[in-house]
């Protein structure tokens, strides 16, 4: 498979709408780069006259052009109030693709024990941590995104050892991986993407929990799914799969059990909640990060 690199250079204040536009009809996720080590996961902040470049990829199949396109309306909207440069295009090959998101990833503390290791570098864990080794490969999921990164956070506080999860769009498989390490009996990851299913297998036997976590390709409903067997259900996915999905996911959910809701936008929230709530669900805490919201539901 090729791939089209598409990126644009911006001053800073423009880096977040931007990032929203490229992560929405993108794939696997954004590239921020910065020449001089900024690096944000460290707390680093951008001078006020550095400017950024974001980038991302798309799979170049029946879906390219409009994709593009819609990348393209959103970086010319910025351009009217910022004298950004143009979209910038290079089709590359998957091996080259693959390897770029590389540069990007480094080992990751997302709380005091989750830590996600690219499988590319060495990281000898310290006794408490809840190690999660990861090639993305061609699936969305490295824990840089805030919506990945609230999900993680919320698995921290949620699981249990001897719980079972549910991980619904488990893309690269980080979500699942983090509930086995936390301790959790038994995982069922679904995901549409049959690409990211095997991403997500390579993972799990990475990490040796292919007798913890199942992942499979599908979506909800499945027949595998049963009602009131799972203690945690999450998914990262959008709002509008969420609207789509809620009662399937109270359905799966156990009495006292926790849906954990994400990748939606702040603006798209409502829905969501309206959905969840009116299929069972409790809304109990509404979790922000910039722009994206994390929703934690509860079941009576």
């Amino acid at each position: 498979m090729k791939w089209l690199q598409l990126s644009v250079s911006t001053p800073q204040e423009f880096v977040e709408p931007l990032s929203q536009i490229f992560y929405r009809y993108g794939h696997g996720g954004v590239a921020v780069e910065q020449a001089g080590s900024y690096n944000p996961d460290e707390g680093e902040t951008l001078s006020p006259d550095q400017w950024v470049t974001v980038t991302t990829y798309l799979p170049i199949n029946d879906s390219t052009n409009e994709r593009r396109n819609q990348i393209d309306v959103g970086v010319r909207l910025v351009a009217h109030v910022s004298p950004i440069e143009g979209l910038q295009e290079r089709e590359v090959e998957e091996q080259e693709w693959q390897d770029a998101w590389k540069v990007h990833f480094d080992v990751l503390h997302i709380t005091n024990r989750i830590v996600i290791a690219p499988s590319w570098k060495e990281y000898s864990p310290r006794p408490h941590e809840a190690v999660v080794t990861l090639d993305p490969g061609m699936a969305f999921g490295t824990g840089h995104h805030p919506t990945t990164k609230m999900c993680l956070e919320q698995l921290d506080e949620l699981v249990k050892p001897g719980m079972d999860v549910i991980d619904v769009g488990c893309g690269s498989g980080i979500l699942s991986i983090a509930a086995a390490r936390l301790g959790a009996r038994h995982v069922f990851g679904i995901e549409i993407d049959s690409v990211a299913v095997n991403v997500a297998k390579q993972n799990i036997r990475d990490n040796g929990l292919e007798h913890t976590i199942r992942p499979v390709h599908g979506s909800l409903p499945h027949p595998d799914v049963r009602a009131d067997a799972y203690d945690i259900a999450v998914a990262n996915i959008s709002a509008k799969i969420i609207i789509e999905i809620s009662g399937e996911l109270v359905r799966a959910t156990k009495s006292g059990g926790k849906i954990v809701a994400s990748g939606i936008l702040a603006e798209n929230k409502d829905g969501p909640i309206e959905a969840l709530t009116a299929a069972g669900a409790t809304l109990e805490s509404t979790l922000v990060d910039g722009d994206w919201v994390t929703l934690v539901c509860r079941l009576p």
